[in-house]
């Protein structure tokens, strides 16, 4: 049995048990979540799409740490002008384990 929720603005197929990296949410570390943004639902009897989300569908997870991934150099260079500018950018995301997954 598995999912295709949508959060952050991405879409992702999770199996109960998984271990996800998502945009950063505003749950607090340990906390419950429910995700109602359900596209579609794949069990024993088949594939259930939405139209665009499924009705009476979530998936119940559980936030486990806040960070930042890794720096990413941002370098620009503009040739015979002496133009350089080095910049850097962590982004933040959340990690969350898939507890069940209700439809």
């Amino acid at each position: 049995m598995y999912a295709i929720i949508k959060t952050g603005g991405k879409q992702y197929r999770v199996n109960e048990g998984d271990i996800l990296k998502v945009e950063k949410l505003t749950t607090p570390e340990g906390e419950k979540l429910d995700i109602d943004q359900v596209l579609a639902i794949s069990n024993d009897e088949g594939l259930n799409v939405g139209q665009p989300y499924l009705e009476n569908a979530k998936v119940e997870a559980t936030v486990l740490e806040h960070g930042k991934n890794k720096k990413v150099t941002v370098f620009k260079y503009k040739p015979k002008s002496r133009q350089r500018t080095k910049t850097g950018h962590r982004q933040p995301f959340t990690r969350i384990r898939i507890d069940s997954i209700n439809g």
